[in-house]
């Protein structure tokens, strides 16, 4: 097997803290390795704009405690055509690139793939705040994204206490609800509500009631993104005007959005941000590709990423007709195995914070 001679790197959907890490450790990896890295600047829209740079050891060796991405990202509908992918695989071969890694979420492995089926070998490295990729244990950037908004609660909690207040925080996560769910256990949190769980209000009112009876002053609710009334209200606003007029409490509203996206990747985003880009150069290497890194009981394995995108369909209960039809009935049995696994754990999760909110 002819040797790589020249590599891409990008980073695509939304940032997370620990891409940079990634995108050091892939330079510096390959570069020890006599290939030649090449930085996509916006993500799959600089493939379509023939936007890059090299990159060399010098050149990312100051980046692995920033946030964000320094090769910039973007959501490109333009990649999502047929036409789009021929023309970032045109870009490949003019620029001499033989293989990609694309760091990022669940749209950004799609491209991945599609690049592999279109002659260009691709490996994905998992890049979000809301560890909702359901193939793999761990998402870059999670422990930062869910230590900053402990610390924003933290430090909102100081002045709920100071004026008996109840602040109603809504955390990022988009349909996936454990960054809130771990942010509420760590900060005291006395209700939780997440998509993934029905979230019975009136004990959530009643618990409150209560607690104000005994003397309890500040409070703090964390309720997610993805959660919405049934009429597609943000469930945030809606319960936090039910809390003031119903208990006539001193409410107070927080969005954290984006905030938990930036700052200083934690040592756990970046161990495994690095971990995993040193192993995605190395799969390539081995001619190997259209895979996955995922973190699976403590250890960085590859999975397919037809497979992985499969089983988060079906996780999310987003499955089209045929989305399975090219899985065998051992993988269709696997990927269900999975989604349980991950529904148990999520309620397990939950059962443990509903004991100790109080």
């Amino acid at each position: 097997m002819e040797k790589i001679k020249k590599i891409g790197i990008l980073t695509s959907g939304g940032d997370a803290p620990g891409m940079n890490a990634a995108l050091r450790a892939m330079t510096n990896k390959a570069s020890s390795e006599g290939i030649e890295v090449v930085g996509i600047i916006g993500g799959y829209s600089g493939l379509l704009n023939n936007k890059v740079k090299t990159l060399t050891p010098e050149d990312v060796s100051g980046i692995i405690g920033l946030g964000g991405t320094t090769i910039y990202t973007d959501r490109c509908l333009e990649f999502a055509t047929e036409a789009g992918v021929q023309k970032a695989v045109q870009t490949c071969r003019e620029l001499g690139i033989e293989a990609l890694v694309a760091i990022g979420g669940d749209g950004t492995f799609r491209g991945a793939t599609d690049m592999t089926i279109h002659g260009v070998p691709t490996v994905g490295v998992p890049g979000t705040i809301d560890n909702d990729i359901t193939a793999t244990d761990y998402t870059i950037g999670f422990d930062t994204a869910q230590n900053t908004a402990l610390e924003m609660i933290d430090r909102m909690r100081d002045t709920c206490e100071s004026h008996a207040r109840v602040n109603i925080i809504e955390i990022m996560g988009r349909d996936c609800g454990e960054l809130t769910l771990n942010v509420a256990i760590a900060s005291g949190a006395v209700a939780a509500a997440i998509p993934e769980i029905p979230f019975d209000a009136d004990a959530a009112v009643e618990r409150i009631r209560k607690l104000r009876e005994e003397g309890r002053r500040g409070m703090v609710i964390c309720i997610s993104e993805g959660v919405f009334t049934a009429d597609g209200k943000k469930f945030s606003e809606v319960f936090e005007k039910r809390l003031h007029d119903e208990l006539g409490l001193d409410t107070k509203f927080a969005r954290l959005a984006h905030v938990q996206r930036g700052g200083q990747p934690t040592i756990r985003d970046r161990k495994t941000a690095s971990v995993m880009g040193v192993t995605a150069i190395e799969l390539l290497i081995e001619g190997k590709s259209d895979l996955v890194m995922c973190e699976i009981d403590g250890q960085i394995k590859p999975i397919e990423i037809r497979w992985a995108l499969a089983a988060d369909r079906m996780y999310k209960k987003k499955l089209k007709d045929n989305d399975l039809d090219s899985f065998t009935a051992e993988q269709i049995d696997e990927m269900e195995a999975l989604c349980d696994r991950r529904a148990a754990e999520i309620e397990r999760l939950y059962n443990v914070f509903e004991s100790i909110a109080k």
